[in-house]
């Protein structure tokens, strides 16, 4: 079956769809012997698709992989950092962390704490981080100060931030500390540095800021322990059908044995 070119090399677990763009726009993929393009066609069971040299063959093709992360704070979410810090694939078990294509779907800066999903599946990387997907994500947030019920309100309603106008979101206040407020906040959107940007707005900044769960991928499910805070584990069957009923991405496959994967 053909598809375009930069959607076998996120299928096949090689790099995510924007970064398989770029890898083709840099000339690191050929097509059967020629440069290869961007919306080009191919069918990797007749054609010769090469990276960096390396010719493809189903040897290539990655076991994927689907798992949840509790990130430190201080980590960053990237696959390298060109300032020496430490990343999230730092985290991760020798056999993933190399050789596997896998990456982090979505941030949380380095200063934030909490739930990261990571995989070597490109598809499901560019169906989640879609701008017209909106996954509720739940966090925790801690602020300065003890923001009054209309400032929630206006929160809730959405302000305008750098021209645009936030999603409507969940805020509700969890604990009253004498200088502080820790507030449950879930969005279903993701724009950078947002709960922080939106708290510094209304006067209430963050102290600190902790997400929780991604839809109902939790860090700490009903009658279970925590997932240790640096420490990753296989997403659930069900997990990965909330995944895929959400962003219809076909390439989402729940293998059988993923409850007795190992890390």
């Amino acid at each position: 079956m053909e598809e375009r070119l930069q959607k076998i090399l996120s299928q096949w677990g090689l790099a995510s769809r924007r970064q398989a763009e770029k890898m083709i726009l840099d000339g690191r993929v050929r097509l059967n012997g020629q440069p290869g393009e961007l919306g080009q066609r191919a069918n990797p069971e007749r054609d010769q698709i090469e990276v960096d040299g390396v010719l493809l063959t189903p040897a290539h093709r990655p076991q994927l992989v689907y798992l949840l992360l509790h990130k430190p704070k201080g980590v960053v979410s990237t696959c390298s950092d060109p300032q020496g810090r430490p990343t999230v694939l730092e985290l991760m078990p020798e056999s993933l962390a190399r050789g596997q294509g896998l990456h982090p779907i979505g941030r949380l800066d380095s200063d934030s704490t909490g739930a990261l999903l990571l995989s070597n599946d490109g598809e499901l990387t560019f169906g989640l981080t879609h701008p017209r997907h909106g996954i509720p994500k739940t966090y925790e947030v801690l602020v300065k100060g003890q923001p009054p019920e209309k400032v929630l309100q206006a929160w809730r309603e959405g302000i305008i931030l750098e021209g645009k106008k936030t999603r409507e979101a969940s805020v509700c206040r969890l604990k009253q500390y004498p200088d502080s407020t820790l507030l449950q906040v879930i969005l279903k959107e993701g724009r950078n540095r947002q709960i922080r940007k939106v708290a510094e707005q209304l006067g209430y900044p963050v102290i600190n800021l902790h997400r929780t769960a991604i839809g109902p991928i939790l860090l700490k499910p009903p009658g279970e322990p925590i997932l240790p805070v640096g420490k990753c584990r296989p997403l659930k069957k069900f997990e990965l059908r909330f995944l895929q009923s959400q962003l219809e991405v076909t390439s989402v496959s729940v293998p059988t044995d993923i409850e007795e994967q190992t890390l």
